[in-house]
């Protein structure tokens, strides 16, 4: 048997290498060749829900394929986030990732996974602010009157939440850490309850999500104070933000889209670059805005990034806090 020349199997040899990422490209080009599962850790009608629907709407059609939204609520998020992190990574499950499971890496003490090892970023979605509001009652009508009136009063303030661990519960508690002021939280289970009491006056204060309360705002049941975010909201221009009296103060809530570890890098990128195309879109970016929030763009590092940031943010508050999921 002859064997080839050096320069013949070096060629060969190249040639055999190329062939993984060469089908790797071929089959990220084609995908999704069938349905795709966009899990929700959250019931239907919230936020997340309506992200998603919005999102799975623009992948079908850019993509051709039915992105299937699948709501698997309960243990504040983590049911679903285990069902991504237990499937395939070949680009057919997806999570729709949120403030939550960067919250959830400390507040839980023991879990079926690693949030940040185990859920890999494809791309952000939106990004909302908080906003800091108070019963009309309540005599403060700034943040720096809000901070002398809750050190006049240590302990008499109730400050509302959706629950322990939930984007307003860390928020108001990163400001209780910031600004030393002793106010007793109130968890609520759910955002109807929480508001229905802090417009009754049960509760005097509440670091709320702008979609659901910014009617409340603009019908003057509630006061905003301010918003969470480093800049001001889009929806809420006149209302400054917590970081103007609290300087370095900044919380805000988030949507992206996670998968499996060990997902191609092809299809994550692609995944991202419609993603991203979807915020060229006028009638997408008008929904958002819609929603209370802003474009959250960037690239799967970009997203990482972030998640990495908040996970290192709340692991602090929360050991600050004590907080401990029920």
């Amino acid at each position: 048997m002859k064997l080839p020349h050096r320069r013949q199997f070096l060629h060969l040899a190249a040639s055999a290498a190329a062939l993984p990422a060469a089908s790797r490209f071929a089959w990220a080009h084609t995908y999704p060749t069938r349905p795709v599962r966009l899990v929700v850790p959250f019931p239907p009608a919230g936020t997340t829900d309506i992200l998603a629907r919005l999102m799975g709407q623009w992948l079908s059609e850019r993509l051709g394929q039915p992105f299937v939204i699948e709501n698997r609520p309960g243990a504040g998020t983590n049911i679903g986030t285990e069902v991504v992190v237990n499937a395939a990574p070949d680009g057919y499950t997806l999570l729709v990732a949120s403030t939550s499971g960067a919250i959830n890496a400390t507040l839980y003490q023991k879990l079926n996974f690693n949030f940040r090892r185990d859920i890999v970023p494809v791309a952000g979605i939106m990004r909302a602010p908080l906003v800091m509001e108070v019963n009309p009652l309540v005599p403060a009508k700034t943040v720096p009157e809000f901070i002398a009136y809750a050190k006049a009063n240590p302990g008499q303030l109730n400050m509302a939440s959706v629950g322990i661990g939930s984007a307003p519960h860390v928020s108001g508690e990163l400001f209780k850490m910031m600004t030393r002021v002793d106010m007793t939280h109130v968890p609520y289970r759910g955002a109807g309850l929480a508001l229905t009491d802090l417009i009754g006056g049960q509760v005097q204060v509440m670091f709320a999500s702008t979609p659901e309360t910014i009617e409340y705002i603009r019908g003057g049941t509630l006061r905003a104070l301010a918003v969470s975010t480093a800049t001001r909201s889009e929806v809420l221009p006149n209302i400054p933000t917590v970081g103007d009296f609290v300087p370095g103060y900044e919380t805000s809530t988030w949507w992206g889209v996670g998968a499996p570890k060990n997902m191609p890098t092809e299809i994550i990128d692609r995944l991202n670059k419609e993603i991203n195309t979807a915020f060229t879109d006028s009638k997408m970016r008008a929904r958002l805005i819609d929603l209370g929030g802003t474009v959250l763009a960037g690239s799967p590092a970009d997203f990482g990034k972030l998640l990495a940031a908040e996970t290192e943010k709340w692991a602090n508050v929360i050991k600050f806090a004590g907080a401990k999921a029920e």
